[in-house]
């Protein structure tokens, strides 16, 4: 059983009703109501633009709502899907939230994609307008789409505009999305098959927002440094929409430089960042990351982050990065406590309004863990048979294997799917993984069973060597001295560098 719940994320003496957490109502109406109670408020200041500047509230408000004329112009109605493949910047926020506002479903797609993985989404979610920033995929997505479709390639500019739309503004229906209508679709990373796209509603959205701004303090006057891509929840729900519904303020960044990170944060006074382990790699390194000590609250997820590198990290400037943890599914579950211990190699306690346990716990404690809670969302894209497989009785399984610390502290030990079964014994990369990168020649690694007659699995490392180098025989001889022996790696593959997905996260099955 786990450990009791514990309340340290509220602030002393509030108590919760996790009803509380949506009560806001449908995304674009809480956007809009800020946005009318502070007009001049500085909101996003996109430093990627030929001529950055402010944008308020106000302003937000206007041309998010010419936008939505302009799709709706474009064909979307209530409840249709717009795929939106664009990088970061203001016009394409802008286009985003005028999707929401004339009731649509985003569908964020990664720009990188290619053709054939762009139609994949395309076809299964039969979008009725895509705005495309790579022009050269139009066709494609045309083809795919099985039915009209409206493809808008680089029109950004004239849909986000100030004043774009605007004769078309008047008698528009805007905002009239429901709480319980569907806000986004937003695919998974298809570590198990073909991505399928996770239907995040607008009360899933609201709620997830709540609970971490109550968690993490998060206050109108916090500036966020937001690097992150807007196609992956991280970015898009816990940065952008987070900043926007606690009423606060972000610098957008087109893409994510240690250099660019610092400075923004010291010439815009942030006080928030939010990174993945590899961004908190490439600041570990940077000459000014004792600039990280002006922020207030430095946030790290997607995928562990090593406990070397938060020690690096802390020791260089200062700062005890908070680790976090959520899904595409379930939006943010679990974090360290903002006031208390912030534990290196664990995602802390369940989040407000969150409930998690663990399943059938073996006995070295690993279970898999269940969640449940408001922002959790109900099911995939026509997929009834993987919402069978992905829930019991109201829990969503999130094929993640975690143990309880004795004073409730949660820890990751690695995917279900990811588990090594070698001689009968469970291993977990990760453990393996945090054992190899304690030795000062392995730069990254990565761990995952390859199959062998004798043991059903061989334990093997994939390493990437540090400055100063290191041999297999060094890395199986500090892996004796730290690890049981059927933990221990049997084959040890150096390579140039590791796999990994745009969130940071090792694909394992490209490991070879």
């Amino acid at each position: 059983m786990p450990p009791p719940p514990r309340s340290s994320h509220l602030p002393a003496g509030q108590d919760l009703d996790p009803a509380q957490l949506s009560a806001q109502g449908s995304v674009t109406q809480a956007l809009v109501a800020g946005w009318r109670a502070e007009p001049e408020r500085p909101t996003l200041l996109d430093l990627g633009a030929t001529t950055p500047g402010w944008c308020t509230g106000g302003e937000l408000e206007a041309r998010t709502a010419a936008a939505a004329a302009g799709l709706a112009a474009a064909g979307l109605g209530a409840g249709d899907r717009l795929v939106w493949s664009t990088g970061t910047s203001l016009d394409a926020v802008v286009v985003a939230l005028g999707a929401l506002r004339a009731g649509g479903v985003l569908v964020p797609a990664n720009v990188a994609w290619t053709e054939r993985e762009l139609a994949h989404v395309v076809g299964d979610v039969r979008p009725t307008v895509a705005v495309l920033e790579r022009p050269e995929q139009a066709a494609a997505v045309q083809a795919a789409a099985g039915g009209p479709l409206s493809v808008l390639t680089p029109t950004l500019e004239r849909l986000a505009a100030p004043g774009a739309g605007r004769d078309a503004v008047v008698g528009a229906p805007l905002d009239r999305a429901s709480p319980t209508d569907a806000a986004l679709i937003v695919f998974t990373s298809g570590t198990t098959g073909r991505p399928k796209g996770a239907v995040l509603r607008h009360t899933n959205l609201v709620a997830g927002s709540a609970s971490i701004a109550l968690a993490w303090r998060w206050e109108p006057d916090d500036r966020l440094v937001l690097s992150l891509p807007l196609f992956h929840v991280h970015g898009l729900c816990a940065g952008l929409l987070g900043t926007l519904l606690a009423g606060a303020s972000a610098v957008l960044l087109p893409r994510f430089e240690a250099a660019a990170v610092l400075d923004a944060a010291a010439a815009h006074r942030a006080t928030l960042f939010f990174g993945v382990p590899t961004m908190y790699q490439r600041l570990g390194r940077a000459a000014g990351v004792d600039g990280l000590a002006r922020l207030r609250l430095c946030v790290s997820g997607s995928a562990p982050l090593p406990a070397a590198l938060w020690e690096e990290i802390r020791r260089r400037s200062g700062v005890a990065v908070l680790e976090r943890y959520g899904m595409t599914e379930t939006l943010l579950t679990y974090s360290n406590p903002v006031d208390g211990e912030r534990r290196p190699s664990t995602v802390g306690f369940a989040l407000p309004g969150v409930e998690g346990r663990l399943d059938a716990p073996g006995e070295d404690g690993a279970g898999e863990l269940l969640v449940r809670g408001p922002a959790v969302f109900s099911g995939y894209w026509e997929r009834p048979e993987a919402d069978a497989a992905g829930f019991t009785d109201g829990w969503f399984r999130t094929g993640d294997l975690a143990t309880f610390d004795d004073d409730g502290y949660l820890s990751l030990v690695g995917r279900r799917s990811d588990l090594v079964i070698s001689g009968g014994h469970n291993v977990y990369p990760a453990e393996v993984e945090d054992v190899l990168l304690e030795h000062p020649g392995v730069a990254e690694a990565a761990v995952a069973g390859t199959p062998s007659e004798e043991w059903g699995e061989t334990v093997t490392a994939w390493v990437v060597r540090a400055d100063g180098g290191c041999e297999e025989a060094d890395l199986v001889a500090f892996c004796a001295e730290r690890l049981a022996p059927y933990k221990r790696p049997r084959l040890v593959h150096f390579v140039e560098a590791l796999p990994r997905n745009a969130m940071g996260k090792v694909v394992r099955r490209e490991l070879s």
